[in-house]
């Protein structure tokens, strides 16, 4: 995907468009100058014109499936050190690098679109090498996945495991987030779009939120009690343990009686033939009559 970031700098406003992926991922290194959709140089000139912005008003669009952790960093250090009010905007996909340049936004400035979908998840590389170098790399994800967890515990407020938890759900993969839980996590400050424009797709899940809330006993809006987080209420015994039985209770309501159908075991010699031989022999049956 093409990596694109425009920056519109006006006296007092300035909006930056960050686009496809972050950065410039290794295996572009080493192609052709004219293939290149990046260079480092121009990501680092990027960055200069970000370091130089002067408006009392910044804004951060994001559309971007991510990138590269450590272009991603430098991005979020740059935007965090300017002097003016920054807010990030999540659109689409937002996902893996790009959420990290969403937290350099100012306080309760992180917003997200409605028809969004946001993912955290462990980092990720590309190696080949020894044992030891391998090792090496697998030490270095590692410090990688605490330094992202704490910043998003840093600026959301809640404890770094809950994230090295989201993070390394199914096998390091993440989890994909509605905007609403988003914001319940703490990784964005308010959900945008929503008088109208809001997809099937986000209400159904805003319907779902709003299930999962009225599970541990909240209404929409109403603050979390201290110690409590939605994405480990109570540890989630208790939501799992509700969840179990209303489960088991639509099962038994469903459940019928066992029925064996008549069946005749082969004489011993004949063939047993498969699902798609039967369904031939019967097709054929047919076409004769």
């Amino acid at each position: 995907m093409k990596s694109e970031i425009q920056i519109h700098d006006r006296a007092d406003l300035c909006r930056i468009e960050i686009e496809g992926t972050i950065g410039v991922p290794e295996e572009w290194q080493f192609e052709t100058p004219d293939s290149r959709v990046a260079t480092y140089e121009r990501f680092r000139e990027t960055l200069g014109r970000i370091a130089r912005i002067e408006s009392p008003e910044v804004i951060v669009e994001i559309r971007s499936t991510g990138g590269d952790v450590n272009d991603a960093l430098l991005i979020h250090d740059a935007l965090r050190a300017l002097p003016g009010r920054i807010t990030t905007r999540c659109y689409g996909y937002t996902a893996s690098a790009a959420t990290i340049i969403a937290q350099a936004a100012s306080p309760g400035c992180r917003e997200i679109s409605a028809n969004a979908l946001y993912l955290i998840h462990n980092s990720i590389c590309a190696s080949e090498g020894n044992a030891a170098e391998l090792a090496a790399k697998v030490e270095l994800l590692r410090q990688t996945d605490a330094r992202i967890a704490g910043l998003y515990a840093a600026r959301s407020g809640r404890p770094v495991g809950e994230f090295e938890v989201l993070m390394a759900e199914n096998n390091g993969n993440g989890r994909w987030l509605s905007p609403e839980e988003a914001v319940g996590a703490g990784l964005a400050d308010r959900v945008t779009d929503e008088a109208g424009g809001a997809s099937a797709l986000t209400r159904n899940l805003a319907r779902g939120w709003e299930r999962l809330l009225c599970g541990i006993g909240l209404r929409s809006g109403q603050p979390l009690p201290e110690g409590r987080n939605i994405l480990h209420p109570d540890s989630g015994q208790e939501l799992r343990r509700k969840m179990a039985e209303a489960a088991a209770e639509e099962a038994r309501r469903k459940a019928l009686p066992t029925r064996v159908l008549p069946t005749e075991d082969p004489s011993y010699g004949d063939p047993v033939r498969t699902a798609n031989a039967r369904a031939y022999a019967e097709d054929a049956r047919r076409l004769r009559k």
